[in-house]
C-alpha cells in the first residue's frame, strides 16, 4: 500500500500548561517529517484562538496545503442544548462585545447563563436547575488563590474520581459544592450545570485582559506571552464545561483586604453584565 488518508480531530484554545503547544505543533510535525503529504485543513485555523498562522505559513513552504471550510466542526456535542456556547465563550475572551451579545441572544433561551456576586445564590441556582442525577459542581481557575474567604481553596487536595462519579450523599462529590475542580481536573470532561467562580487572576481592564498570579502575599503581573495564553485558555476550559447551563460568580471585593480590592473584580463583572448576561 503506497498511500493512506489520515484524519486528525484536534481542538483549539485548550493549551493550559507548559509543554502543550496545540495545533501548531501538529502542523510543524507534518512540515518537518512529511513534506510529500497533501494537507487539507480548515480555514478557521487562521483564527487567533488556534495560534497557528505562523505554522500554516511555514507548512505551505514544504507541503501542498488546501483549505476546506467543511473540515471545521462548528457544533459542539458537549453543549447539546445550544451549539453556539463555545462561540459565545470565544467572543467573551476575544473581547468581541457586540458579537458576544448577538451570540448570547441565540443561546439564552435553551442554555441559561446567569451572573451573580453571591456564591450562596449560585449554589442555590445549581440545585434548583438540576433534575434527577444531573451533575453540578464548582469549578475555578488553578490560579484563583484569593477565593479562600468563600471556602474555596484550589490547593486543597481533591479526588477527581470521587468528585465526578460519587453520589449526592458523598461529601467528596461535586454535588456537595465543597471541593472545587480546576481546569486541569475538568479538561475534556463535563458537567450538566456548572458554577464558574472568577478570581482576580484574570481581570477585564480598558478593553483588554490583565493576567496575574498570586505569589507570597500579593498578585503579580504575568508578562510572559505563553503564560498569559494559558490563563485565558484556563477560563475557556472552565466556561465550556457545562452541558445545560452555568452560573458565573464574580465576587465583591473587600475594603480591608489588599488582595481582594474591588477594582480586581468590578470591571470584570460590569463587562459580563454589559454583554447581557442576566444578573441574579
Amino acid at each position: 500500500m503506497d498511500w493512506a488518508v489520515i484524519i486528525c480531530l484536534v481542538g483549539g484554545g485548550q493549551e493550559i500548561n507548559t509543554g502543550e503547544a496545540g495545533i501548531s505543533e501538529w502542523l510543524n510535525a507534518v512540515k518537518d517529517g512529511f513534506s510529500k503529504w497533501e494537507i487539507y485543513i480548515s480555514p478557521n485555523l487562521t483564527d487567533s484562538e488556534y495560534s497557528a498562522i505562523d505554522s500554516i505559513s511555514a507548512l505551505k513552504q514544504n507541503c501542498e496545503v488546501k483549505f476546506n471550510s467543511d473540515l471545521h466542526l462548528a457544533v459542539s456535542m458537549r453543549s447539546f442544548r445550544a451549539e453556539n456556547v463555545s462561540l459565545f465563550v470565544k467572543n467573551i475572551l476575544d473581547l468581541n462585545t457586540e458579537e458576544a451579545q448577538n451570540t448570547l441572544s441565540l443561546i439564552s433561551e435553551n442554555y441559561p447563563i446567569v451572573l451573580t456576586r453571591d456564591l450562596a445564590k449560585a449554589k442555590g441556582w445549581l440545585k434548583e436547575k438540576a433534575r434527577g442525577s444531573e451533575r453540578y459542581g464548582l469549578i475555578v481557575s488553578s490560579q484563583a488563590q484569593r477565593l479562600k474567604p468563600f471556602g474555596i481553596d484550589v490547593k486543597s487536595p481533591m479526588n477527581p474520581v470521587n468528585w465526578f462519579l460519587d453520589g449526592k450523599d458523598d461529601v467528596r462529590s461535586s454535588y456537595y459544592l465543597e471541593d472545587v475542580a480546576t481546569e486541569f481536573q475538568v479538561q475534556g470532561l463535563e458537567l450538566d450545570w456548572a458554577c464558574v467562580t472568577w478570581d482576580g487572576d484574570l481581570r477585564y481592564s480598558n478593553d483588554e485582559w490583565k493576567t496575574f498570579q498570586f505569589k507570597g502575599s500579593k498578585w503579580q503581573n504575568i508578562n510572559h506571552t505563553e503564560r498569559k495564553k494559558y490563563l485565558v485558555n484556563a477560563y475557556r476550559v472552565l466556561l465550556t464545561r457545562a452541558r445545560q447551563g452555568m452560573v458565573i460568580v464574580v465576587p465583591e471585593g473587600h475594603l480591608e483586604d489588599h488582595t481582594r480590592k474591588s477594582e480586581y473584580y468590578d470591571s470584570t463583572f460590569q463587562y459580563l453584565k454589559e454583554i447581557g448576561i442576566k444578573v441574579m
